[in-house]
């Protein structure tokens, strides 16, 4: 007979599943309730399309207030008036000061030798000289031709008389019947014979005159024009020892000590130390609103002045513009030479403007768009900007007072219309 498990077999209690529904049901609360608490954020984003980190975004908000555009940077003290001094001939310099003296206007600063002007200037003297001799002879020779012309005249003259008389005792001998009448004839022709001599003469006196005067006049103009070569000569003869234009310091040696130069070499700077200025390098963006007259501020050894823009380059090196300040007032006597200060010019200032910081917003869209940040979204919005200053861009339309606006990473966007952030 088989035996069969009837003596193995052992009944099992049925455990409850209470315990178990419960915890069911909990897990299924805790699930509906994150579910419903992750909702709008769901929401967001399913409707937005996309999520974006607002921690790696810069915010800021749309304000109402005064608006300052300025230009700061620093800016090194130059000297308003450093002319530089060249060679107006060439020849070997001797240097009369070294760099750094302090000389005053007029002073000799260098003196060159020029042997082939200093030969130059005795020929034209020697050339006036000739010039002069000739106008002098040609002074005698008009006065002798003159003085000869002269007594032709005087000739003529009393040959005239002569004949007249002449006539005159003919006409009585004709009359008393002593005389025949060819007689009287014949002297009316010598009469009128030496008329026309003594005519003649005067005539040829007076054209002679003229010529001689007109010779004369040529020679002395040549010796005026030779005189003027001469002083022009001699005004570049002086010229070459060189003297300070300017009361100053001597800034700069460019030639050693009897070295020989070329015309127009340079040979050294003055700077004048009683006007300085303060010159900047600014942006190429900015240098179109820079204008002479502007105020600024210069600041420096714990002090500040008040300047006023003196002068800005028309031309751009390096998309920097140079412009330079001078100080409203009495310049500082403290300062020196290429020192540093900070620098800062007011381009405009207006009450009452609606600004928010300036970003890479308005770079990248170039004004024409932000994103307003309004419940977690940012929403893209069209705007239109103003003025822009260092840190904050005028607001003309598109935000008001109070809205928050992305200023910087919303290039990661892509221009997407609505994009959500996220914590």
């Amino acid at each position: 007979m088989i035996r069969d498990t009837s003596a193995q077999d052992r009944p099992i209690a049925q455990r409850s599943s209470t315990p178990r529904r419960v915890a069911i049901v909990v897990v299924a609360v805790l699930v509906i309730g994150g579910a419903l608490l992750a909702w709008p954020a769901l929401q967001r984003t399913l409707s937005t399309g996309q999520s974006y980190s607002a921690a790696r975004l810069v915010i800021a908000d749309v304000e109402r207030g005064p608006f300052v555009r300025d230009i700061a940077g620093e800016g090194k003290v130059v000297a308003a008036v450093s002319p530089t001094l060249y060679a107006p001939g060439s020849g070997t310099v001797a240097l009369q000061v070294h760099a750094g003296d302090r000389v005053t206007k007029g002073q000799v600063l260098a003196v060159i030798d020029s042997p082939d002007l200093n030969a130059k200037l005795a020929q034209e003297r020697s050339n006036a000289d000739a010039l002069q001799a000739d106008a002098q002879r040609a002074d005698v020779d008009a006065r002798e031709q003159r003085a000869a012309l002269q007594a032709t005249v005087d000739n003529a003259r009393i040959d005239r008389t002569t004949a007249e008389n002449d006539l005159a005792r003919q006409q009585k001998a004709f009359d008393a019947g002593a005389a025949a009448g060819m007689q009287v004839d014949h002297a009316k022709d010598a009469l009128q014979k030496a008329g026309i001599a003594l005519d003649h003469a005067t005539s040829g006196l007076k054209l002679k005159d003229d010529s001689l005067r007109f010779d004369v006049q040529a020679k002395r103009l040549a010796h005026e024009r030779q005189l003027l070569l001469v002083k022009d000569l001699m005004r570049q003869v002086e010229a070459l020892t060189v003297r300070s234009p300017v009361d100053g310091q001597v800034g700069q040696l460019f030639v050693a000590e009897h070295a020989s130069v070329a015309r127009d070499a340079q040979l050294l700077s003055v700077v004048d130390l009683s006007a300085l200025e303060v010159q900047m390098q600014v942006a190429e963006s900015f240098a179109r609103d820079l204008a002479i007259g502007m105020p600024g501020e210069i600041g420096g050894n714990g002090q500040t002045w008040k300047g006023l823009v003196s002068a800005v380059s028309p031309e751009v090196v390096n998309n920097e513009v140079s412009a330079r300040l001078r100080f409203d007032g009495a310049t500082p006597a403290q300062l020196r030479q290429n020192q540093r200060l900070s620098v800062r010019v007011l381009l405009d200032k207006r009450d009452d403007v609606v600004t928010v910081r300036r970003g890479s917003f308005v770079d990248e869209s170039g004004g024409a768009y932000a994103y307003v940040v309004r419940d977690g979204i940012a929403e893209k919005t069209p705007i239109k900007v103003g003025a822009r200053s260092l840190d904050r861009v005028e607001i003309l339309s598109g935000l008001k007072p109070g809205d928050r606006v992305v200023v910087t990473g919303a290039d990661a966007f892509q221009g997407a219309p609505r994009v959500a952030l996220s914590p």
